[in-house]
């Protein structure tokens, strides 16, 4: 056997040939009529490379010109920081108040549990929910609140999740237009969710607003589509928290599905206007979370504030406590 039959039949893959040629001893040799040896295992070597099993085939090319595209650039939105230091939010660029001195206090047991720094890490930790029994209790200028306390961590990011899909609130709170967000991507999974997060001016702070009111929004948030959601925006960013701004607890079905994947919850009380029973049903909804903390809101504070003389009390424990 020839070297070129040999190499052909190591391309190939195949044992010796059905009908080996055999190489004229000089040229011209052999039957005008017959291919040649080296047509022959052309052919062969053109057969082999046709094949779908060729080590590099047509498919595979534009599959790796695709990766290597460039995705497109995620949305960007300007917050108004004065605005927001009007209305008394805790913004952590060197104006203290009261509040930006509250949060600081309430996010370290979160940050712990959701690392395991000093204590067990707790599963889903990095997941967050701010809700409260009734709305008007202060649930969305909480969420907010502790969302700008932990962007100003040296090293975590968080994500603001307007998760209150039937009325939500973070736009206004916060002066941005309305725009596609989490029920968009629950209703069509095609989208690059990246697209729908929108990076801010405020440095580590990035949001996923609403979206488009859905009849059936109880269902989507209970999907398989959500949980491929939060794995998704969980293992993209490791360093990331991720803050749900939750729909009220005693109102909606939407809340008792959202608690079931978090890892903490944290329940906003207003002092002085919720009942002490409603509280208790509350907490008994959510249960089921390793983790749920308590904000006492706008209760009196002896100690003048920057947003009326509001002042906190917290408090975190396992379970229902």
């Amino acid at each position: 056997m020839s070297l070129i039959e040999r190499a052909v039949q190591k391309l190939t893959g195949n044992g010796t040939p059905e009908h080996p040629a055999s190489v004229p001893s000089h040229p011209g040799a052999g039957d005008a009529g017959d291919r040649s040896t080296v047509e022959r295992l052309v052919d062969r070597i053109q057969e082999s490379t046709s094949t779908p099993d060729a080590p590099i085939g047509s498919h595979r090319i534009p599959e790796l010109l695709r990766s290597a595209a460039p995705q497109p650039a995620a949305r960007t939105v300007g917050i108004d920081l004065n605005m927001l230091r009007r209305r008394g939010f805790a913004l952590q660029d060197g104006e203290q108040n009261r509040i930006s001195q509250e949060f600081r206090l309430i996010k370290r047991p979160l940050l712990a549990n959701a690392f395991g720094k000093g204590v067990p890490q707790v599963r889903n930790g990095r997941r967050i929910m701010v809700t409260s029994a009734f709305p008007g209790e202060g649930k969305s200028f909480n969420a907010i609140n502790l969302a700008l306390s932990i962007a100003a961590e040296r090293d975590h990011k968080v994500l603001l999740v307007d998760a209150d899909v039937a009325k939500p609130s973070i736009p206004r709170e916060l002066g941005i237009e309305p725009c596609p967000g989490l029920m968009d991507w629950l209703v069509d999974e095609s989208q690059d969710v990246s697209r729908l997060v929108m990076q801010t001016n405020i440095d580590k702070l990035s949001i996923l607003l609403a979206g488009t009111r859905h009849d059936h929004a109880t269902e989507l948030l209970a999907s398989t589509a959500m949980t491929r959601l939060l794995d998704q925006i969980s293992a993209r960013y490791p360093d990331r928290i991720i803050v749900f701004d939750s729909p009220p607890l005693l109102l909606t079905t939407e809340a008792r599905v959202l608690a079931s994947y978090m890892g903490q919850i944290v329940l906003v009380v207003e002092s002085g206007g919720t009942p002490r029973q409603a509280v208790m049903d509350a907490l008994g909804t959510i249960e089921g979370c390793e983790i749920v903390g308590l904000i006492l809101n706008k209760a009196v504070s002896s100690q003048k504030s920057g947003y009326g003389g509001y002042g906190y009390g917290y408090g975190y424990g396992h379970g229902s406590t």
